[in-house]
């Protein structure tokens, strides 16, 4: 396929996901399976197209005056794919298959307005009931912190140290332009790429299926090494997921010592065991239910838990998931955390930790829960995590966003991944 075939066909997937309200996932897989003479490529530039429209909806949509899939799809050829407008409509100009060019009223638009006139939660590409949270996260840093999150994210990797070591898997990877992590000590990044480029499909390449790397965000990788399991330990991942922090936390602990596995949504749940498997772990028990933790109580070193959230700083990843988000939904939340803390606090030991994380930069998910937290639980103080943070990173690489470095903020204007919360708890002994 052409440009123009490739540009018409990101058109309808961005109607279909207006008219049905889908998940941009969704739409892009129908959109090819119902086109099957698409090649690889074209899917991946046609999702390319897609993602990138969604992650600069707003401002496109300003710039353009309008927000109809045609005028995101060419907002994202000028602006993001570095096309100008007369060179845009000459590429499509013998193509059968291009989508018609917009109005005149819209090029007049696009050639006279200006980002900066625009309401600053679009210059951003937030939802307006969002902006006051970012302002009271980030101050004056906060536009530049919300433009972060419309950008493309790369695709980071974790090396399992239980089979391999970077240099191994770097070694392995390097036809798709591999290199180590800026921060993550066992993290591996592949660039995101510009325009219709797509992203090696790694779990294709024989390293993985031997366990030698798992797809891990760096953030992700970076909040899970913040947790610094010691061998021989009790821990306990309490919102398990997939298993990716406890994949990470075992690798850490080199097999030695216990970490339970739990969430309470077994389909959640259920990737964890054939990951386990190709990782090679040995210290992992995986719990079904909540009667089966009854023996942890109060008896766990270190309870890590991955709460519920919003999602906000994985906007790069799941743009669409941005402007569902509804102000009930941060309710919904704040509520699923506050109730996940309470039931994993039960399992810390005297002496132990208690350690919360989210993938949201929304302050109320995060610094308010564990504050209001501790002011509840008074056996249960915050820690800060600057020494466990020079001791791991060093204090030469890009550092979170903290007020007093008690509790962290990764972002990817900041460190370079998707956004996370982490916060250290000790239980007084």
């Amino acid at each position: 396929m052409r440009l123009g075939g490739r540009l018409a066909g990101a058109i309808d997937v961005l109607e279909d996901i207006e008219k049905r309200k889908r998940p941009v996932a969704d739409a892009l897989k129908d959109w090819g399976l119902s086109h099957r003479f698409a090649g690889s490529g074209d899917r991946a530039a046609i999702g390319n197209i897609v993602y990138d429209a969604l992650r600069m909806k707003l401002s496109h949509a300003y710039l353009m005056d309008s927000d109809s899939p045609a005028a995101l799809g060419h907002a994202v050829m000028y602006r993001q794919w570095g096309l100008t407008p007369d060179k845009l409509a000459a590429e499509l100009a013998d193509d059968k298959f291009a989508p018609q060019p917009p109005s005149a009223e819209t090029m007049t638009a696009f050639s006279e307005r200006r980002i900066e006139n625009a309401p600053l939660n679009v210059q951003g590409d937030i939802p307006e009931w969002t902006q006051a949270s970012f302002e009271d996260n980030f101050s004056d840093d906060w536009l530049d912190e919300a433009r972060a999150l419309a950008g493309r994210p790369t695709l980071d990797l974790r090396v399992n140290t239980l089979k391999a070591s970077r240099d191994k898997v770097l070694k392995s990877l390097e036809r798709s332009g591999a290199e180590p992590a800026a921060i993550a000590r066992y993290g591996v990044r592949i660039p995101a790429g510009e325009g219709a480029s797509r992203l090696p499909n790694v779990t294709a390449e024989i390293s993985f299926q031997k366990g030698w790397f798992e797809v891990q965000d760096e953030g992700s990788q970076i909040v899970a090494d913040l947790v610094f399991p010691r061998e021989g330990e009790q821990v306990l991942d309490y919102c398990a997921g997939g298993g990716g922090k406890t994949l990470a936390i075992s690798a850490a602990m080199n097999n030695k010592g216990q970490v339970h596995a739990y969430d309470t949504d077994r389909k959640r749940l259920a990737p964890i065991i054939e990951r386990l498997k190709r990782a090679g772990t040995r210290n992992v028990q995986v719990h079904e239910s909540a009667d089966s933790l009854a023996a942890l109580a109060g008896r766990c070193d270190r309870v890590l838990v991955d709460a519920p959230c919003t999602g906000t700083g994985t906007w790069r990843r799941r743009p669409d998931t941005k402007w569902r988000l509804t102000q009930k939904n941060l309710e919904e939340r704040l509520a699923q955390q506050e109730e996940a803390l309470a039931g994993a606090a039960q399992f810390v030991r005297p002496g132990g930790h208690l350690i919360y994380v989210t993938c949201s930069v929304l302050p109320e998910e995060n610094e308010a829960q564990v504050y209001g937290f501790c002011e509840d639980n008074p056996e249960f103080e915050i820690l800060s995590a600057a020494d466990t943070w020079a001791a791991l990173f060093g204090t030469d690489k890009p550092q979170p966003w903290s007020a007093d470095m008690k509790t962290v903020t990764l972002t990817p204007a900041s460190t370079g991944t998707d956004g996370f919360f982490f916060c250290l708890m000790g239980r007084k002994a």
